[in-house]
């Protein structure tokens, strides 16, 4: 179809110390060091590029890599040549749809409902759907108790938060007592506050789906035994998946795996963008395929590698009205020079850094509402390169003649979606969407 563009409790925090640093490929510091808003000056120095232009992640090359990129890249709206918006949009999301290869979902899958219930004001729904590779996926919708008629709705993203054994759980509830890795993760990153819940309470039909490699989309040990690659944690085995030492082992053994499954995405002809691409915009079908949805009133939202995710599908995906990329916003230069060391596979599209910066990738869905919320010590980017990521999207946005549907903040503190910040995401929903 084609569609638009060690045994015993863990101590309080240690989980995700030790599954969030491991995957997300931050320095192994105190969970104190990465994650306390008291630490500023520990953000602070650690935001900073090196002075000396001759240091880089790959020392006195990086200066030379980043020189092998045009400024403003190839299919850059900022470059003199393109005027008209889309001219631009249709040939740029050709280049980028090209690099980065979804493999196909020919038809909208079919949802199986296992469960409807009510929780807290809510009415949740329980389902799964087959893509064409790999286990059934997962997913929850969440929408408001006694609702009528149509509703705007959002595709809830999940984190990568350096743990694959969750997807959707890290930004739902639908039980009071939660296992101690689901209740540390939104604690961490969301305040406590499970936001796909909250909005949802606020009148949106809300769906969040695991996605390739995360929840029920993961790698399971029995899929890979009897490969000798490298920690195969012999000892550990997926019965009794939720007793959270298996649960650290299996995150410790995914953050190895992945160097396997990119390099084979790689010899594929495929890359990780392009299969979430894939994976969300099904989603984003059955989404739209609702009775309880208006279509016109579509949106996105995610933190991390959820703001990632956000920012391929609602460049690519105009269904999406209105969106918000959290916590995932840079350059390839902040990549090259200072970051890459911080982040998984999952961000590359071979060939793409040529032809747009990462920003116009979600400057594609120009003149539709675009946000971005960042945190000026998110130890995951630089400072600086973050706001000249802003200054992108907003020349871009500008000539599009659309500077007012795109707004760009900065919050003090580390990497999160906390509650201020979900509050004026919403905000910002409801002046496009509700």
């Amino acid at each position: 179809m084609n569609k638009p563009f060690s045994s015993g409790p863990f101590p309080r925090r240690t989980f995700l110390q030790h599954s969030f640093t491991t995957m997300a490929g931050l320095p192994l510091l105190s969970t104190a060091e990465i994650f306390s808003e008291k630490k500023h000056a520990t953000f602070k120095q650690m935001n900073t590029t090196p002075n000396d232009n001759n240091k880089s992640m790959i020392g006195q090359y990086g200066p030379w890599a980043v020189d092998q990129m045009t400024d403003p890249p190839l299919l850059s709206f900022r470059r003199d040549e393109f005027s008209d918006l889309d001219s631009w949009r249709s040939a740029a999301a050709q280049k980028v749809m090209e690099c980065m290869v979804p493999p196909l979902v020919p038809d909208i899958p079919e949802v199986t409902l296992h469960r409807q219930y009510e929780y807290d004001g809510l009415i949740v729904e329980e389902m799964s759907w087959q893509l064409p590779f790999g286990r059934p996926t997962e997913a929850v919708v969440l929408k408001p108790k006694n609702a009528q008629g149509k509703l705007p709705a959002v595709l809830g993203m999940h984190d990568h938060g350096g743990d694959k054994y969750q997807g959707k759980r890290k930004i739902v509830k639908t039980q009071d007592e939660l296992p101690v890795f689901q209740e540390e993760i939104q604690e961490l990153l969301y305040e406590g506050q499970p936001w796909a819940n909250e909005l949802a309470r606020q009148g949106y039909v809300v769906l969040v789906h695991d996605v390739f490699t995360f929840g029920s989309r993961r790698v399971m040990y029995q899929d890979v035994d009897g490969f000798e690659w490298g920690p195969l944690l012999t000892d550990r085995t997926d019965d009794n998946p939720e007793d959270p030492d298996n649960v650290r082992a299996y995150n410790t053994w995914a953050a190895e795996h992945e160097h396997i499954m990119a390099k084979s995405l790689f010899s594929a002809g495929m890359c990780w963008p392009g299969v979430f691409v894939a994976e969300d915009r099904a989603a984003l079908d059955i989404l739209c395929r609702r009775n309880d949805v208006d279509t016109e009133r579509v949106g996105c939202v995610g933190l991390s590698g959820g703001g990632l995710r956000t920012a391929y599908l609602g460049g690519l995906d105009t269904r999406i009205k209105a969106s918000v990329c959290a916590g995932w916003m840079t350059t390839w230069a902040d990549l090259i020079l200072n970051k890459c060391f911080t982040h998984t596979w999952m961000v590359y599209i071979p060939l793409i850094s040529r032809y747009l910066a990462f920003p116009e990738i979600y400057g594609l869905r120009a003149p539709l509402p675009t946000m971005v919320l960042n945190n000026n010590h998110d130890t995951l980017f630089t400072l600086s390169e973050m706001q000249r990521a802003d200054t992108m999207l907003g020349d871009v946005f500008e000539k599009a003649g659309a500077r007012d549907r795109y707004d760009c903040r900065f919050y003090d503190g580390p990497h999160k979606f906390n509650k201020q910040m979900q509050k004026e995401a919403f905000e910002w929903l409801d002046k496009w969407l509700g």
